[in-house]
């Protein structure tokens, strides 16, 4: 981050891998703070075109003199958690209603992915962090 520029504004969206475009929430968004939106566009396409239609986290910080950089982090832990079990969704009621079984490989190839953009020191810290997400979608873990 360069000194001196005063950051006007901290956007946090979900934009599909290499589909960002200027229809909303990203033209929307971006256009009431008057960022070139193409600008952003073609630099986040660029960026993300191997992840293609992932759903990308994104933080998109904006500057005072309309510039701005982001930062893409790692897929939403729920969808990983989706496409390890092959399944279109979570339980709509977790406690009563299970979806699947996570097992322990499966656990720690997410935790292993996540591990960037987790609050945690090590891998089993991470596993449990993931494993509470899968409980919350009605999803057994092994």
């Amino acid at each position: 981050m360069s000194k001196g520029k005063k950051v006007i504004a901290k956007l946090k969206l979900v934009i599909p891998a290499g589909g960002a475009t200027p229809a909303p929430p990203v033209g929307s968004t971006l256009g009431q703070h008057g960022v070139n939106m193409m600008d952003f566009i073609n630099t986040f396409n660029e960026q993300t075109k191997d992840l293609k239609g992932v759903p990308t986290p994104t933080i998109i910080t904006i500057y005072e003199d309309k510039s701005f950089t982001f930062i893409i982090k790692s897929e939403p832990t729920t969808s990983l958690i989706r496409k390890a079990l092959k399944i279109e969704k979570g339980s709509g009621v977790p406690n009563k209603e299970k979806v699947g079984k996570l097992t322990p490989a499966q656990l720690a190839e997410i935790a292993k992915v996540k591990m960037k953009d987790l609050n945690a020191n090590d891998i089993e810290a991470a596993k449990k962090i993931i494993a509470g997400t899968a409980r919350s979608m009605g999803i057994e873990v092994e």
